[in-house]
């Protein structure tokens, strides 16, 4: 592989290289004050970056990465690894194929080409971080549109083909590059349109590609941290199941249903519930080694409001929505009686719905707390335009207009500058291709995902006008507002009955515009680590399109060899392949799509009400706001922040308290009192174990199944039933009869 060249070189990209500080015209220094102390203001052109070692380093990480988030994806506690595990993992195995590698050169027609051209620096390093990232998918875990092949699959019991899906999953993973690099010169090369985001990761580059001399270096605590991880998991994973959710109160009180609704920390409140498992640890919220502590401050305070304040009063105290009628916590749909609600009855041989058996079996009910999940996710989704708009809308507008003029090329666009820049037509045709696809699909492929062609058209037109807007908001504030409630609310009310075509409608919508966002995001840091941008568009594409591929051929293997896998009804006691996300995704088609918003959200339905969140998400900032201003010296106003608080808990279900509680323990030890105590040892150490952590688990998870889940060897003892809190998802209303709950 031969040699495209870019970025600043291992040691000049340290934060003690005098270099870093060389004298630059002021008006050429970054604006921003974070970009001038985290980013080098130095650039090695002549480093290779299009070398076999990111190629095959790429590829591999992409395809593990892809093959593992997806395989993991269906399990009870998901684990998600993320492009951190990347970045720690292949920098030992870069060098050491740069040691072992030959060096002989060979040409190609007029070009000369070497497997090893030398040191493994930073910019390939940062190359095959971004690629693996691609096998990440959006937010960190598996292409979204493979949520809608498994709700055909396993919860409609529906055909589905695996081309349909496939181009499902690609072209709504590819559809907003196109219009994404289009936007680039707006929210890319412009010095204040900062990424915050996007310093953490130039920071962990730097850090890792430090000399690092010591006995105890990051390569040799990621192979212990690593083999310990791995080893542990054993336990948790096969030999003692019980150790990933220990909820004492249930084994104190079992036969008390109330008891264990506070206990349960995976059905209930998760009073005194820990964990023993890292998986259940990082699941959901992604590894908590890597979270600001100010941010699990700010997570911690929503969740403690709403689960320990909201949900008990509704509960217990106002039987808010006959909320006794069903479990206080819990991600299924109900009918009145408090049983199950049996969905397949109410949808016709057309997969649309059936009104005689939907009137015959009434109208859905939600449990208390996915009811006010619901309802809050209105007001977060709200209130984050209206807290942006308050506190940021002058900043943001200053920004854009200077970027727009074009007046603030600071040091780094002006580096960039040496290199040949991506031509529009590449994003035209990507677009073009996509679309085209992504129409085929609509038109011949109808029957599978219900969606009529306008809807394509609106859905892209839809993501499209936000993606701009949004990337602003992130690139300035490090809020990302998503559109899933308002694109499956506005399919909901315009197409009714039709389960399918909303949740692809959504994701069109939706995922298209994150996806957009994703890649700019890519793009800022390619441009902070000086990155040729034609390399960084291939690697994105490369990666994208092969990440989702194996998405596809992962899932499908999975939902054609596990029998019942996502039915927890049907699967065997404690068995893993309970599928909590795709169960949230599937109820969510169900309410907005098959049965539709007016009869859950509009007067049709039980949960009516929930609509004023919108109204209060909207004013929640003003008054916050108001407050500030009247009172400016109070400096703790400005840290009330109402769409972290708000959306603290958006991830509910199908994460649970258990996840929640040990998350914020966990990082409330690391990012405060390791950080604050022992600050040397986090800035060497932190990233690492975070990534071993995952990957251990990784590996050890996998072999499990292959040796052992495959071959249906599983263990019979107490240790080996789960959290042993049965009585926890049971209803306490009086009258109220369920399989294996005591009647009151």
């Amino acid at each position: 592989m031969g040699s495209f060249e870019i970025e600043s070189s291992d040691h000049a990209a340290t934060t003690t290289n005098p270099e870093d500080h060389q004298a630059i015209d002021e008006d050429e220094q970054s604006p921003v004050e974070e970009v001038r102390l985290t980013v080098s203001n130095t650039d090695d052109p002549t480093l290779p970056v299009w070398t076999f070692r990111m190629w095959s380093l790429g590829l591999i990480s992409c395809a593990l990465l892809s093959f593992l988030n997806t395989f993991f994806a269906y399990r009870t506690e998901p684990l998600i690894i993320s492009m951190i595990s990347v970045q720690v993992a292949t920098l030992p195995v870069g060098r050491f194929m740069a040691r072992v590698l030959p060096e002989r050169k060979f040409r190609i027609g007029s070009r000369e080409y070497s497997v090893n051209p030398g040191p493994f620096n930073m910019k390939e390093h940062v190359l095959i971080s971004i690629f693996a990232n691609a096998g990440a998918g959006f937010g960190g875990g598996t292409a979204y549109a493979v949520g809608i092949v498994n709700i055909v699959k396993a919860f409609y019991h529906r055909k589905i083909s695996f081309l349909a899906g496939w181009i499902l999953v690609i072209t709504t993973q590819v559809l907003g590059y196109g219009w994404a690099g289009i936007l680039r010169k707006y929210v890319v090369d412009p010095a204040l349109m900062w990424w915050p985001s996007s310093l953490v990761q130039v920071s962990l580059f730097r850090a890792l590609h430090e000399k690092d001399k010591s006995r105890m270096s990051r390569g040799k605590f990621f192979v212990i941290a690593l083999a310990c991880s791995f080893s542990w998991y054993l336990f948790p994973g096969y030999l003692f199941p019980t150790l990933s959710n220990i909820s004492w109160v249930c084994w104190a009180f079992p036969n008390s249903v109330t008891a264990q609704q506070i206990g349960s920390g995976m059905k209930g409140l998760g009073i005194g519930s820990l964990t023993l498992d890292w998986s259940v640890v990082a699941s959901y919220l992604a590894s908590p080694l890597i979270t600001p502590f100010f941010a699990i401050v700010n997570v911690f305070v929503g969740y403690m409001i709403v689960l320990y304040l909201v949900i008990p009063v509704s509960y217990w105290g106002l039987n808010l929505y006959q909320a006794r009628n069903f479990p206080i916590f819990s991600s299924h749909l109900f009918n009145a009686q408090g049983q199950l609600y049996n969905v397949t009855a109410i949808v016709n041989d057309n997969f649309e719905i059936d009104m005689p058996a939907y009137e015959k079996q009434g109208r859905i009910n939600l449990s208390v707390f996915f009811a006010l999940t619901y309802g809050i996710g209105f007001a977060a989704v709200v209130a984050t335009l209206s807290h942006v708009a308050l506190f940021n809308g002058r900043e943001i507008y200053d920004q854009f207009r200077e970027s727009y003029k074009g007046k603030k090329m600071d040091i780094h666009t002006k580096l960039m500058k040496k290199y040949e820049d991506i031509p529009n037509w590449w994003f035209y045709l990507m677009l073009v291709i996509s679309f085209a696809l992504s129409l085929a699909l609509c038109i011949f492929m109808k029957d599978q995902v219900q969606m009529p062609w306008w809807g394509l058209v609106f859905a892209a037109g839809l993501a499209l006008l936000f993606t701009l807007p949004i990337s602003i908001i992130t690139a300035t504030t490090n809020q990302t507002p998503g559109l899933n409630v308002i694109t499956e609310y506005i399919m909901g009310v315009i197409l009714p009955g039709r389960p399918i075509a909303n949740v692809c409608f959504k994701t069109y919508g939706y995922i298209s515009m994150s996806q957009a966002v994703s890649f700019l995001n890519d793009f800022k840091l390619g441009h902070y680590m000086k990155i040729p941008p034609r390399s960084m568009f291939i690697v994105q594409c490369a990666g994208t399109i092969i990440a989702g591929t194996i998405n596809m051929v992962t899932a499908w293997w999975l939902l054609t060899s596990i029998e019942y896998i996502c039915q927890d009804n049907l699967l065997p006691p404690n068995s893993p392949w309970t599928c909590p996300g795709d169960r949230v995704f599937f109820d969510a088609s169900v309410i907005w799509g098959l049965v539709s918003p007016k009869r859950i959200f509009g007067s049709r339905g039980n949960y009516s009400a929930l609509n004023w969140f919108f109204l209060g998400g909207a004013l929640g900032p003003v008054l916050v706001w108001g407050l500030h201003k009247a009172f400016p010296k109070q400096k703790w106003i400005t840290m009330i922040n109402l769409p972290v608080l708000l959306g603290a808990t958006a991830a509910m279900p199908p994460a649970t308290t258990l996840n929640f509680n040990s998350w914020i323990f966990v990082g409330t030890i690391f990012n405060f009192f390791v950080f604050r105590y022992r600050k040397g040892w986090w800035q060497r150490y932190n990233y690492v174990l975070s990534a071993a952590l995952d990957a251990g688990l990784a590996f050890m998870g996998v072999l499990l199944y292959f040796c052992l889940s495959m071959e249906n060897v599983s263990l019979d003892w107490w240790g080996a039933d789960g959290e042993h809190c049965g009585l926890a998802s049971c209803p306490t209303a009086q009258g109220i009869a369920v399989d294996g709950c005591p009647v009151k």
